[in-house]
């Protein structure tokens, strides 16, 4: 599955977009420097009931942004990406292929 895919299911599963998401991990202070991965995912488990393969996708999000390796972009690969930015804004406003 595709980092955007994760992040897109994501949304489905919780309501909220990845911005969204990562709003409130700032708030929560979960978004500073130091935080460890688990953290995040025991947040995301608890709140949001979501598993670790979901949950990596944001905590890269909220660790070190919308930035992928383009070693992901059109490789074909497990990853597989059409870009190396990621869309945070919510599936209903993401620009067209």
């Amino acid at each position: 599955m595709s980092f955007q895919a994760y992040l897109d299911t994501i949304e489905k599963k919780t309501g909220l977009t990845p911005r969204q998401l990562l709003e409130i991990a700032r708030e929560k202070g979960l978004g500073q420097e130091g935080v460890k991965a688990a953290e995040i995912l025991d947040w995301l488990k608890e709140d949001y009931q979501l598993g670790r393969g979901h949950g990596m996708a944001l905590v890269h999000v909220i660790q070190k942004g919308p930035n992928i390796s383009s070693k992901h972009v059109g490789s074909g690969g497990m990853h597989n990406d059409d870009s190396a930015v990621l869309w945070l804004d919510g599936i209903a406003t993401k620009p067209s292929n």
